[in-house]
C-alpha cells in the first residue's frame, strides 16, 4: 500500500511545471516585480520613486528640489507611460500606478507646481513653459518652470500628469449670461500707473484666456478697461476675477452722456464760452462730446459713468400730490407765496423743458446729472419767480391775471434756462388755493352780487308779469263785452224766433183744425157707408134700432153742440183777452203745453166722421160727436145679437 502511494506522488511530480504556471498566473505581478519587470496599463501612469543611489555624480538632489531629473534618489520627473519596463528592482525603485488625469467637458484644470524655480518678486503666477501640456515634468524643470500656481491650464481631455510635481484642481468655465457684461479684474501683471484707476488696454490675449500673452504685453494688474460679453470662457481664476453686471440700456427718446474716468487728457471741445467743464473726444478722460444713442452698450461702470438724459419734452410738477414717471420731480412740492396784502396762498406749477441731443453733454458737464439740474436751477428759478410775482399784487388781482402771469413766467423762465443749454417749452399754472378766510369773503361777496342780479331780474320779471296780467284782464273783459253783445243779439233773435214760432204754431193749429174736421167728415162718410151696408144686412132690426138711436143721438147731439158752442164762445172771448194780455205767440204756447200735459189730448184725431145735408134730418148724414156715438152703439148692439150667427155675419 505504501508502495502504491509513492508511485502516485511521483506521477504528480512529473507535472510540476503546470503548478508553476498556475502560481505565476496567480502571482504574476509579484513574480514580475521580483524580477524587476513593470507593466503599466493603458489608463495608468507609473510614478517612480528611486530609493537610493550607490554611486554616481548625482547621488543627492540639489537643495530645495524634490523632483529628480538626473537620476538622483527621490521622486523621479520621468513617469512611465503604458507598456512593459525592465530593471526596476523592487529593492531600489518604488512604482506607484496613478490614474490618468481627466478634464471633463465644461471644466478646466488648474495646476500648481511643487518644484521648480522660485517665482519672481511680485508675481503670483508662474509663466508657461513648453512641456507637452505639463505632461513632461522633466522638460518643465529643465526649461525653468517655476513653483506655484501656473498660468497655463488643462482643457477638456485626458493627460498623463506627474502628480509628484503637480497638483490638479478642476473648476468650471466662466459663463457670461445674455444681456450681461463681464467686468475683469486681473490678479497679476504690472502695477497700475499712478493717477489711474484701471490698467491700460492690452490686446492679443483672447478675452483674457491667454494670460501669458497678457503678461508678456505688460498688462496691468487690477481693474481692466476691457469687458467680456455673453459666452463661455477658459479663464484662469488665479489670473482674473469676473463680475457680471447688466448692459447699459438707453431707452428711446433719451441719450447717454459718457463720463470716462480713464484715458488720455484730451483737448476741450466745448469752446471758450463754456466754462463749466471739459468736453472731450470719445476714448479720452472726461465728458464725451458724442453721446450714445438709444440701444444697449457693454459699459464698464467702474471706469465710466453714463448719465441718461431725456431728449423729449420733460414735464416737472411743483405739486405735492403729483409726480411723473421719471421721478425727477419727486422732491418738488406746491409753491407757497405771499401776496402784497399779506395773504399766503398755494399754487401748483408745471414746467416743460427740452434738452437737445447736442446740448446734453454740456448739461451733464455743468451739473453732473439731471437731478442737480432740477435742484440747482429749475427749483429756485421757478419758485423765486412766482414768489416775486405774487408780492406785486393782491390775491384777487393774481387770480384775475392768471393768463398774463403764465405767459410772463414762460418768457422769463425760458430766458433763464437758455443760459444753461436747456429750452423752456412752456410754463403752466395749475391750481391756485387762496386762504380759506379770504375765499369765504369773496364767495359771500360774489353770492351777494349774484343775488342782487337775481333780484333785479325778478323785479323786471314782476313788472312784465303785471303788464301781462293787465293786458290779459283787458282781453278777458273784451271777451265778456263781445259775449254780452252777442247775448243781446241772440236774445233778440230768440224773441223774434219765439214770435215767429207762435205765429207758426197758430197757423199750424188752424190748419190742423181744418184737417181734423176734414178727417172727421171723411170718417163719417166711411162709417155711414159701412152702417148702410150693415143695415142692409139686417134691415128691419137695424133700421128700427138706428132710427130710435138716431133720434136719441140727434137730440143729445144738438144739445151738446149748443153747449159746446156756448163754451167755445166763452173760451174764445177768454182766449182773446189772454192773447191781448200775453201776446198771441206766448199764449198759444202756454195753452198747447197745458193741454198736452194735463188733459193728455191727442192733437191729431184718430176718427173723423163728416156728413152732408142738414143736421137732425131723419135721412141726413151723421156728423161730429153724434156720428161717433152712433157708431159705438151700433157696434155694441151687433155684438150683443144672436150668438149663433157666424163669424162673418158678426163682422
Amino acid at each position: 500500500m505504501t508502495t502504491t502511494v509513492l508511485l502516485d506522488v511521483q506521477d504528480y511530480l512529473h507535472y510540476w511545471w503546470v503548478l508553476l504556471i498556475v502560481l505565476c498566473l496567480l502571482f504574476y505581478k509579484l513574480f514580475f516585480r521580483l524580477f524587476g519587470i513593470i507593466i503599466v496599463a493603458e489608463d495608468k501612469i507609473g510614478l517612480v520613486t528611486k530609493k537610493w543611489v550607490l554611486f554616481g555624480a548625482h547621488k543627492e538632489l540639489p537643495p530645495g528640489r524634490i523632483i529628480a531629473v538626473d537620476g538622483e534618489a527621490g521622486f523621479q520627473a520621468h513617469g512611465l507611460a503604458p507598456g512593459i519596463y525592465f530593471g526596476f528592482w523592487p529593492w531600489q525603485f518604488d512604482i506607484k500606478m496613478q490614474p490618468l488625469t481627466v478634464i471633463p467637458q465644461g471644466k478646466v484644470g488648474l495646476l500648481a507646481a511643487k518644484d521648480g524655480n522660485e517665482l519672481e518678486t511680485g508675481r503670483i503666477l508662474a509663466r508657461k513653459v513648453e512641456c507637452d501640456s505639463y505632461q513632461d515634468a522633466e522638460a518643465f524643470i529643465r526649461k525653468g518652470g517655476r513653483k506655484g500656481r501656473q498660468s497655463g491650464m488643462l482643457y477638456a481631455g485626458t493627460y498623463r500628469i506627474n502628480t509628484f510635481l503637480f497638483d490638479i484642481i478642476i473648476t468650471d468655465m466662466v459663463t457670461i449670461s445674455e444681456n450681461m457684461v463681464g467686468i475683469v479684474t486681473s490678479l497679476d501683471g504690472q502695477p497700475i500707473e499712478e493717477g489711474n484707476i484701471a490698467g491700460k488696454r492690452v490686446d492679443g490675449h483672447n478675452n483674457f484666456q491667454d494670460c501669458d500673452a497678457f503678461l508678456n504685453a505688460q498688462g496691468n494688474k487690477g481693474l481692466q478697461p476691457q469687458v467680456i460679453l455673453a459666452g463661455s470662457y477658459f479663464l484662469n481664476p488665479w489670473f482674473v476675477q469676473v463680475e457680471q453686471v447688466k448692459m447699459m440700456e438707453i431707452p428711446i427718446g433719451h441719450v447717454g452722456v459718457v463720463i470716462s474716468y480713464i484715458g488720455l487728457e484730451g483737448k476741450d471741445l466745448s469752446g471758450v464760452e463754456f466754462k463749466h467743464g471739459n468736453i472731450v473726444s470719445k476714448g479720452e478722460k472726461g465728458v464725451w462730446a458724442e453721446p450714445l444713442g438709444p440701444g444697449k452698450y457693454p459699459i464698464n461702470p467702474f471706469i465710466m459713468r453714463v448719465e441718461i438724459v431725456p431728449t423729449t419734452n420733460l414735464v416737472l410738477n411743483w405739486a405735492t400730490a403729483r409726480t411723473e414717471s421719471h421721478q425727477l420731480d419727486k422732491h418738488l412740492s406746491t409753491i407757497t407765496v405771499r401776496s402784497k396784502d399779506g395773504f399766503p396762498f398755494n399754487l401748483d406749477v408745471s414746467q416743460i423743458i427740452h434738452i437737445p441731443t447736442n446740448e446734453a453733454p454740456k448739461v451733464i458737464a455743468r451739473f453732473g446729472n439731471m437731478n442737480n439740474l432740477v435742484s440747482q436751477v429749475l427749483e429756485p428759478t421757478i419758485g423765486n419767480y412766482f414768489r416775486n410775482s405774487a408780492q406785486d399784487s393782491d390775491v384777487i388781482a393774481f387770480l384775475g391775471s392768471r393768463k398774463e402771469r403764465q405767459e410772463s413766467a414762460k418768457q422769463h423762465i425760458g430766458h433763464v434756462l437758455d443760459q444753461y443749454n436747456v429750452n423752456g417749452v412752456d410754463t403752466l399754472i395749475g391750481d391756485i388755493v387762496p386762504p380759506e378766510s379770504l375765499m369765504k369773503t369773496l364767495t359771500d361777496r360774489k353770492i351777494a352780487e349774484e343775488q342782487n342780479v337775481t333780484y333785479e331780474t325778478q323785479k323786471k320779471a314782476e313788472v312784465t308779469r303785471q303788464a301781462l296780467e293787465k293786458e290779459t284782464a283787458i282781453a278777458d273783459m273784451q271777451k265778456e263785452v263781445v259775449k254780452a253783445d252777442q247775448g243781446v243779439w241772440i236774445s233778440q233773435r230768440v224773441a223774434d224766433s219765439t214770435v215767429k214760432k207762435a205765429e207758426g204754431d197758430a197757423s199750424g193749429i188752424k190748419i190742423q183744425s181744418g184737417a181734423e174736421a176734414e178727417k172727421v167728415r171723411l170718417l163719417s162718410n166711411a162709417e155711414a157707408e159701412r152702417t148702410k151696408v150693415l143695415a142692409n144686412a139686417d134691415a128691419e132690426k137695424i133700421k128700427a134700432l138706428a132710427n130710435a138711436e138716431a133720434l136719441r143721438i140727434s137730440a143729445t147731439g144738438n144739445a151738446e153742440a149748443e153747449k159746446i158752442m156756448a163754451i167755445g164762445k166763452s173760451n174764445a172771448e177768454a182766449y182773446k183777452l189772454a192773447v191781448t194780455a200775453m201776446g198771441g205767440d206766448n199764449f198759444t204756447k202756454l195753452k198747447i203745453t197745458e193741454s198736452i200735459g194735463k188733459e193728455k189730448i191727442k192733437i191729431i184725431p184718430e176718427v173723423l166722421i163728416m156728413g152732408g145735408g142738414e143736421s137732425g134730418g131723419p135721412n141726413g148724414p151723421i156728423s161730429g160727436l153724434l156720428g161717433l156715438k152712433l157708431l159705438e152703439e151700433v157696434t155694441k148692439n151687433i155684438m150683443k145679437g144672436d150668438g149663433t150667427k157666424g163669424t162673418e155675419e158678426k163682422k
